[in-house]
């Protein structure tokens, strides 16, 4: 793909003076020896070959060997090396051997019909003078590439004291960084090892209207809480009027005296959890009741029933040694840190993650709280793990038929070479999509053919990528199943009783969505009125760059487990210096000049087409059949109950049935194309969301939310009520996982609703709700799923955008899309009063 100007690159390097080692292949056609590694094939088989000898030192240097062949072969012995130590190919015509060689070479035969080189190793290190002695081919590999990435860093020119001095700051600035994470990973190690996990051992008792339970509980030493959870037949959800069948729950608990008190205190309380006659499923609830001192607490638990019946429970506590604000401001501590690490891009994403995670765990540990390896691996929401894994399959076998070069063609056509129109027709597709699909679905669909045809045009991916992911979020809310929050709203039994089923829930949605659309569009041109969208270099020099990262990639990726894989690494790292060598000449030389929007784009349509058409039209019909399938049962999964497949089960049978289709045969390749880094920063996203809930962090924000609501006089509760739940849920959804959250305040806002002192109706909350959990996630570029898969696939392609990259574009569009929501909730609630 970006291979097409190799020959006069490789003509400039000539020119130029670069580093390069030419030799023929063939006859009467020059090339470089490095610049098309397709002509090259590593030595296999050595088990029957001679036993090794040692080669002849000639002067003071030293040789390290390692062996290629090609079968049509002219070699030109190089003389010069490159200043910093490269690697330099030589014929050797005698029998060589080598103890220290990566891989054992042997001479020319006239029966083999083969040529062989040996890699000469000179010095790899060009500021640190000769090297000594003999060191192993993989450690100087990995020298080499270091060496090449910390050159291309630091400055050319300049003294030489502020260069020794912005060296050493660097250096110091890594090391403080490394010593100090290094420090609080040991730290919250240590913490989450000191703490044992209690287990919480489960007591089955049985209590009726006559024979009540009575536990004495004496050693509570320091405990702040006492956290105690109940299991039976209870309901669901809290009703207004007062129950006729319950269970009530009584802790009572005597402070001791002391100097400070000339009497003992003491404290009752009352825990009234309402019974399901008819129900035969165990229902947990849980409350933490606040603990006085270290005196013995009584817990007594009674049922009053209308018949004369036994009720079966169980009961387990656990003391905490910490109150609900000291765990909110943990938890509040540590997501700010967690978004400290994104932000700055101090670490990776996946890794600020697995450190967040950890630090909650250590926290949990410290108060009393401290998880299970059972527990924290059921925090992992698998599904959406398998979703993505099932997609992320289907999606790299689809790309091997060209459907996504041909498609970007496409696009280019239909906008008639003109950007604007190109960028509001993806996006309004995506935006389509995205209402009847998973919106991390139509990323990954959307995310190649983008990349493809920003690369044909010219433009920079980023934010392309960005103003499609940021319209994905948007379609998702019009429709019941476009996104997660909505999915659990529709789902919730208690509130399709007031009404809101899959079609009220759309009808109301889909209507204020397209309001939020027409406001975004104009927006979206704003925001980008000053973007440079053209590349401001020539196409020319934009591929060579791109050309450069994707060799350094493929060098870092590979790990020299064997002498074969060192022998390819160290070519690559080499080929990597000679194309930096280039760009760095075409940049002192030629005059960077904006890209206009193309003129001739009919001519270019057509050159354009005789390139990238499909390549296998085979693999392209079973791909788009079994794709088919796919997204009709995610779409039917949600009418027919008859359907017992959740979305990740349908995305994994889907890969499956591709990769028998399509006869796969090489599974390493379609594995690298899986985003294993994405996958697992959604597992240590989920543990960290839900141990940031065990710290009472969400529901700490209902409560608060909830109390705000109450203090507001009774003609204006409803507009303030719609006004604090959709910009909560907005700012919380852009910091948070929106899954969660969402689960939290439905109880919440029913238990408000249902509230006699409030008076307030269910259903502008709710909507409310769906509203700013679903046009929050784009706040931040963590904010929701789509976003983050989005940012995998581009950095996959080289083309990764940071987290103030999406911060500055999606941030003002979420403030505007939730002003607009608000607006539309107020008039239809507040001055249309559909609140029924």
């Amino acid at each position: 793909m970006y291979l097409e100007n190799k020959n006069n690159r490789e003509r400039e390097m000539s020119e130029t003076g670069a580093p390069e080692h030419p030799v023929r292949a063939g006859r009467g056609k020059p090339d470089a020896v490095l610049g098309n590694l397709g002509e090259f094939r590593l030595l296999e088989g050595f088990s029957g070959m001679r036993e090794t000898q040692k080669v002849q030192q000639s002067g003071a240097s030293t040789t390290a060997h390692c062996v290629i062949y090609t079968d049509s072969y002219d070699p030109t012995h190089e003389e010069d090396s490159p200043d910093f130590g490269v690697i330099t190919l030589q014929r050797t015509g005698h029998t060589f051997r080598s103890e220290t060689s990566p891989l054992l070479g042997f001479s020319d035969s006239p029966g083999t019909g083969f040529t062989y080189l040996t890699l000469q190793e000179q010095s790899w290190d060009g500021c640190s003078g000769e090297a000594e002695g003999r060191c192993q081919l993989g450690s100087e590999v990995t020298g080499l590439s270091r060496s090449l990435l910390t050159e291309k860093s630091e400055p050319q020119d300049g003294p030489l004291f502020s260069f020794m001095l912005s060296g050493r700051l660097r250096y110091c600035l890594k090391t403080s960084k490394v010593a100090s994470i290094f420090i609080l990973v040991i730290l919250c190690s240590l913490f989450f090892s000191i703490y044992p996990d209690h287990g919480n051992p489960w007591q089955m008792l049985a209590v009726s209207s006559t024979a009540s339970f009575t536990r004495n509980l004496s050693d509570f030493r320091d405990s702040a809480l006492l956290r105690l959870q109940m299991g039976g037949p209870f309901l669901r959800r809290p009703i207004a009027e007062a129950p006729r069948e319950y269970v009530l729950v009584q802790v009572e608990q005597s402070g001791e005296e002391g100097s400070r008190r000339r009497r003992g205190q003491q404290v009752i309380y009352n825990w009234t959890i309402p019974i399901h006659s008819q129900g035969n499923e165990q229902i947990l609830m849980s409350r933490a009741f606040e603990m006085l001192s270290s005196g013995p607490v009584s817990i007594t638990i009674q049922a009053f029933l209308q018949d004369s019946e036994v009720i079966p429970l169980s009961m387990t506590y656990q003391s905490l040694y910490v109150n609900v604000e000291t765990q909110v401001v943990i938890a509040g501590i540590i997501l700010a840190g967690v978004y400290v690490l994104i932000i700055f891009e101090i670490v990776h994403r996946t890794l600020a993650a697995m450190l967040g995670s950890l630090a909650a765990l250590a926290a949990l540990a410290v108060i009393g709280d401290r998880p299970s390896l059972i527990t924290v691996v059921e925090w992992i929401d698998y599904e959406t793990l398998a979703l993505l894994f099932g997609m992320m399959v289907l999606v790299a076998i689809f790309s091997e038929t060209g459907f996504f070069d041909y498609c970007a063609v496409k696009a280019y056509h239909l906008s008639r070479g003109r950007v604007w129109p190109m960028i509001t027709i993806l996006c309004l597709i995506a935006a389509i999509l995205s209402a009847f699909l998973d919106n991390v679905t139509t990323m990954m669909l959307f995310t190649p053919v983008t990349i493809r045809l920003c690369e044909v045009l010219n433009l920079d991916p980023r934010h392309v990528l960005i103003a499609e992911v940021i319209f994905t979020n948007i379609g998702g809310a019009a429709t019941a199943v476009g996104d997660p929050p909505n999915v659990i709203i529709v789902s919730n039994q208690d509130l399709r009783k007031t009404g809101i089923d899959f079609a009220a829930f759309t009808g109301y949605m889909f209507l204020g969505i397209c309001l939020v659309l027409l406001t975004s569009f104009p927006f979206l041109r704003l925001l980008y009125w000053n973007k440079k969208l053209y590349n401001r270099e020539p196409m020319e020099i934009v591929e060579l760059k791109h050309e450069i990262l994707v060799w350094k990639q493929t060098a870092q990726r590979i790990n020299p487990a064997s002498r074969e894989e060192t022998a390819v690494k160290c070519l690559l790292m080499h080929k990597v210096h000679n194309l930096e060598s280039v760009l760095r000449n075409k940049l002192k030389t030629f005059q960077r000049e904006i890209s206009q929007e193309d003129k001739n784009w009919e001519n270019n349509i057509q050159e354009l087409q005789k390139k990238h058409r499909i390549t296998d039209k085979v693999l392209l019909v079973k791909c788009v059949s079994v794709l088919a399938v796919v997204i009709c049962v995610f779409f039917l999964n949600s009418f027919i109950p008859s359907i017992h497949l959740d979305l990740g089960w349908i995305a994994i049978l889907g890969a499956l049935w591709l990769l028998v289709l399509a006869d796969v045969q090489d599974f390493e390749i379609i594995l690298h194309r899986v985003e294993w880094a994405t996958l697992l920063f959604f597992a240590s996203l989920f543990v960290l969301m839900e141990a940031l809930a065990q710290l009472q962090l969400i529901d700490y924000i209902g409560e608060q939310t909830a109390a705000l609501i109450k203090s507001v006089p009774d003609e204006q509760r409803l507009a303030i009520a719609i006004i604090l739940v959709m910009w909560v849920s907005a700012l919380v959804s852009s910091l948070i996982d929106n899954i969660p959250f969402t689960a939290t305040m439905i109880p919440v806002l029913i238990n408000l609703s249902q509230d006699a002192d409030v008076n307030l109706p269910v259903r502008p909350l709710i909507f409310a709700l769906a509203m700013g959990a679903c046009l929050g996630g784009n706040g931040t570029l963590i904010g929701a799923s789509a976003n983050v898969v989005c940012a995998g696939i581009a950095e996959q392609h080289g083309y990764g955008f940071s987290f103030m990259e999406f911060f500055r574009l999606g941030f003002p569009m979420m403030l505007l899309t939730s002003t607009v929501g608000m607006c539309y909730l107020l008039v239809t609630h507040v001055g249309l009063g559909w609140n029924t």
